[in-house]
């Protein structure tokens, strides 16, 4: 018969220790990183407050997600496309003051339907309307683009009709 000896009282709370330090360690990190990130809807904006004395604001991919400032210290970020970009944030010195990750993420009121390898986009809230989403078939989002687009113009063009 073969003993295998145990480890002592003392050797056991210092190998607890370790493992409660690592993962209090891992969790840590992994907040910091979710702190770092902002997700935003596609076709959407988020207001996110800027440090002071901003001079430049970098965004790796403008495809993705662009940003517009407002008065007061704030800016607007909208997404444009899916998938994560960043975003830089330097003072008048070039100094790095902020860095984030901006990640789009799809509408999550969408319905998607695929007729063969064609895809439609619907928005389910509570009724299902045509949505044009990235990734829509070109017939379907030319054709919803095209009647939003005619829906603006009469639209604007009875607003700013005769006599008014």
């Amino acid at each position: 018969m073969r003993v295998t000896p145990q480890p002592s009282p003392r050797r056991r709370c210092r190998y607890a220790f370790v493992l409660a330090f690592a993962l209090a360690s891992a969790l840590a990190m992994r907040g910091a990183d979710a702190a770092e990130t902002l997700t935003v809807v596609l076709d959407q904006a988020q207001i996110m407050p800027l440090p002071d004395r901003v001079g430049t604001i970098i965004i790796g991919n403008p495809l993705i997600a662009d940003v517009a400032l407002q008065a007061g210290g704030t800016m607007v970020v909208t997404g444009k496309g899916y998938g994560s970009t960043n975003l830089i944030v330097l003072d008048r010195a070039g100094t790095t003051v902020m860095t984030k990750t901006i990640q789009v993420v799809g509408p999550r009121d969408a319905v998607v339907v695929y007729r063969g390898i064609d895809r439609e986009s619907y928005s389910c809230t509570p009724t299902c309307e045509r949505r044009i989403t990235l990734g829509d078939a070109p017939p379907y989002f030319d054709a919803t683009l095209g009647q939003a687009g005619a829906r603006t113009s009469q639209a604007t063009g009875v607003a700013a009709g005769p006599g008014r």
